[in-house]
C-alpha cells in the first residue's frame, strides 16, 4: 500500500507539472501529453493519448509522437539521475541497506525451511501426527520423516504415525512458524539432510515437475498422494520461491514438487504429475491470445464519466493489462495454463515494444529534426526533463525521509512508477539483489493503468 501510494503520487505530480508548464508556455495539450509520456518513458500512455485524440476529433496529431520522441532520451537519463541524487543526499551505504533488507526478510520470510527436531513434549508421546493439527492450527508445516529411537530406522510419516519420546522428526516449515513448532515439539538438532535418507534406505527424494494442464488449480490435499501412494510432498518451488506443501496449496503448471518415498511410489507420482520438461518448453499460446482478445474487447468498451465530454477507454494497453492480471490470478480456476518460459515471455515483450516504437518512429521521424531546430524542440526537451525529475525527487525524498524505505526498494519504486526497464536494469545491477525488481513489480500494474487513464483525461479535458 505504501509503495503504490507513493507511485500514485509520482504519477499525479507528473500530471500537475505538465499542466503547469502547459498553462505557462501555451504549448498545445496534445504536444504536452506526448512530452509527458516521453518524460516518464511510458509508451502505452502515448498510444492511449493518440487513440483518445483520434476518437474525439477524427484526425491524428503528429505532435503527440514528436513530443514523446523528443523527451524520451532524457527521460531515461533523468530517472537514473534521480536515484543518484537520493543516494547522494541521504549518504546511502549499500552495506547498511543490505543488512536492513536481510533483517526485514528474516521477519517476513514465508519460504520453506527444513529443521530437525527431537520429540520432548510429554503431551505428544503416543499421539498420532494427524492430531498435531489441532495444537498447531494456522501454522504451515509438513512432517516428512521420522527417525525411530527404538529401531534406529528412518520412516516416512503418515497421518497415523505415532510419536514417541526422543524420536527425531524432519519438518518443513516457514521461518515465521519455526520457533512455535520448536517450542511445542522439542529442541532443534543439527542433522545433515543426507542422514534423513541413509544409503541403505529404500527412500528417495526427487523433484517432480507439474506439467499436466488438468492439475492446474487442484489442491495438493485433494490428490491424496500420501494416503494412496505412501509418499510425502514436502516443498513446492514456484518461480524460484520455496513454498511449504500444505494441503490447501493449489498447484500450477511449472511447479517443482519435492517428493519423498520409495522409488516405486515416487515414479508413480511422477506419472500422475506429468514431469515432462518437453511439455514445459512448449508455449501455451491459447491463453495468451484469449487474454489479448479479451483485453482488446475490454479496452474498447467506453466508460462514460460525468463532466467529461467523451467516454474513456482503457485502450489497447490498459485492457490487456487488466485482463492479464485477472488471468494470472484466477485463470487456474478455469484450467487456463498461464505458464510461459522466461525466454518466450521476454521475446513477446521485446517484439511488441519494438514494433510499437518502430511505428512511432515512422510517424514522428519525418518532422523530428525540423521540430528540434525550428519549432522549439529544445525547450520541449527541457520541459520533459523537469517532468521527469521533479516528481521523482519529491517522492524519492519523502519515501526515504518519512517512510524509511530501503534504498534498493526505493530504486524499484522510482523505476516502476515510470515503467522504465532500463532504469530497473540499472537498479538491479547496482543493488545486486532482487529488491528493486520486487519494488518495480509491486507498483507497475497500478502505475501503467494510471498513466493510460491520465493521458486520455488530459486530452479529453483540455483539447
Amino acid at each position: 500500500m505504501t509503495l503504490n501510494g507513493l507511485a500514485c503520487g509520482i504519477v499525479f505530480l507528473g500530471v500537475v507539472t505538465a499542466l503547469v508548464i502547459h498553462f505557462i508556455t501555451d504549448i498545445p495539450m496534445p504536444t504536452m501529453v506526448g512530452i509527458l509520456s516521453g518524460a516518464v518513458t511510458n509508451t502505452p500512455g502515448l498510444g492511449a493519448a493518440q487513440q483518445a485524440f483520434t476518437d474525439m476529433t477524427g484526425t491524428s496529431n503528429e505532435t503527440i509522437a514528436l513530443g514523446y520522441a523528443v523527451a524520451y532520451p532524457l527521460g531515461v537519463v533523468g530517472i537514473i539521475l534521480s536515484m543518484l541524487f537520493v543516494r547522494y543526499i541521504f549518504h546511502i551505504s549499500f552495506e547498511k541497506e543490505t543488512e536492513q533488507l536481510e533483517a526485514e526478510n528474516d521477519v517476513h520470510n514465508s519460504e520453506a525451511t527444513p529443521i530437525s527436531l527431537v520429540v520432548k513434549n510429554p503431551a505428544l508421546f503416543g499421539r498420532k501426527v494427524m492430531e498435531l493439527g489441532a495444537f498447531l492450527e494456522h501454522r504451515q508445516y509438513v512432517i516428512s520423516r521420522i527417525w525411530r529411537k527404538k529401531s534406529n530406522k528412518v520412516e516416512i510419516v503418515t497421518g497415523n504415525t505415532i510419536l514417541d519420546e526422543d524420536d527425531k522428526i524432519f519438518v518443513i516449515t516457514t521461518e515465521h512458524d519455526a520457533e512455535t513448532i520448536k517450542t511445542f515439539v522439542g529442541p532443534e538438532i543439527e542433522m545433515d539432510r543426507k542422514q534423513w535418507i541413509p544409503a541403505e534406505s529404500a527412500f528417495v527424494s526427487r523433484r517432480i515437475l507439474v506439467t499436466k494442464p488438468e492439475l492446474t488449480g487442484s489442491r495438493l490435499g485433494d490428490l491424496q498422494l500420501r494416503r494412496l501412494h505412501g509418499i510425502n510432498v514436502t516443498r513446492v518451488n514456484r518461480a524460484g520461491v520455496e513454498l511449504v506443501a500444505t494441503q490447501g496449496l493449489q498447484l500450477q503448471v511449472g511447479d517443482r514438487v519435492t517428493v519423498v518415498g520409495s522409488e516405486l511410489a515416487v515414479d508413480k507420482v511422477s506419472t500422475i504429475l506429468g514431469n515432462s520438461m518437453k511439455r514445459l518448453n512448449e508455449p501455451n499460446l491459447i491463453p495468451i491470445f484469449i487474454g489479448i482478445a479479451l483485453g482488446i474487447i475490454l479496452g474498447s468498451i467506453p466508460f462514460t464519466v460525468p463532466g467529461i465530454p467523451q467516454p474513456i477507454k482503457l485502450g489497447l494497453a490498459g485492457g490487456p493489462l487488466v485482463v492479464s492480471i485477472l488471468l494470472s490470478r484466477f485463470g487456474y480456476r478455469y484450467k487456463l495454463v498461464t505458464y510461459t518460459t522466461q525466454s518466450a515471455n521476454l521475446m513477446l515483450r521485446e517484439i511488441g515494444i519494438t514494433m510499437f516504437l518502430a511505428c512511432v518512429g515512422l510517424s514522428a521521424g519525418d518532422g523530428f529534426v525540423d521540430t528540434i531546430v525550428n519549432k522549439g524542440g529544445f525547450a520541449w526537451i527541457g520541459y520533459g526533463f523537469i517532468i521527469t525529475m521533479l516528481p521523482l525527487l519529491i517522492i524519492g525524498f519523502a519515501g526515504r525521509y518519512f517512510f524509511k524505505l530501503n534504498y534498493f526498494t526505493l530504486m524499484g519504486l522510482l523505476a516502476g512508477s515510470t515503467t522504465d526497464p532500463p532504469a530497473l536494469a540499472y537498479a538491479n545491477a547496482t543493488a545486486g539483489n532482487d529488491a528493486p525488481a520486487v519494488g518495480y513489480a509491486t507498483v507497475y500494474p497500478l502505475t501503467m493503468f494510471l498513466r493510460v487513464l491520465t493521458a486520455q483525461l488530459m486530452i479529453l479535458f483540455f483539447c
